[in-house]
């Protein structure tokens, strides 16, 4: 059985998570999901999540194409990682947390050597949770 991994905050969930979501399940038989915990999205974003990790957990747990979904560690990225010994990870095409290479060589280090590849953006113009967040301030005439 081959197991695919990918990373995200999914904050909130959109079609374009469901597109990564669909491209990494063809890459395997078992697509597990970690989710950036809050802390995490406080310290990579510098602001607050808009949902608490525990609902964003529960949202992409419902989804069609996800296996298993998990709450990421609040220290090690890559722990969820070593713990869940994925065969590819899919990486979304502006995760930025790591490069590509630095990624491998990370887990190298610790004995994984999973294939790494990158996913398509799936209408980027529209499904970014940056731009989602944009237009909804727009909307309500709210700001952060």
């Amino acid at each position: 059985m081959t197991r695919v991994m990918v990373f995200g905050s999914f904050d909130p969930l959109h079609e374009g998570h469901r597109s990564l979501f669909r491209q990494a399940k063809r890459y395997g038989d078992e697509l597990v999901v970690a989710i950036a915990r809050d802390v995490n999205i406080r310290k990579l974003k510098g602001h607050e999540p808009r949902q608490k990790e525990e609902r964003r957990l529960t949202t992409v747990e419902r989804e069609e194409s996800v296996d298993l979904a998990i709450l990421g560690d609040e220290e090690d990225f890559l722990k969820v990682i070593q713990e869940q010994r994925p065969d590819v990870i899919i990486l979304g095409y502006d995760q930025q947390t790591f490069n590509d290479e630095e990624l491998r060589e990370r887990l190298a280090a610790r004995g994984l050597h999973p294939a790494i590849k990158r996913a398509v953006a799936f209408k980027p113009e529209m499904y970014k949770s940056s731009k989602l967040k944009e237009q909804n301030h727009k909307k309500t005439g709210l700001k952060e």
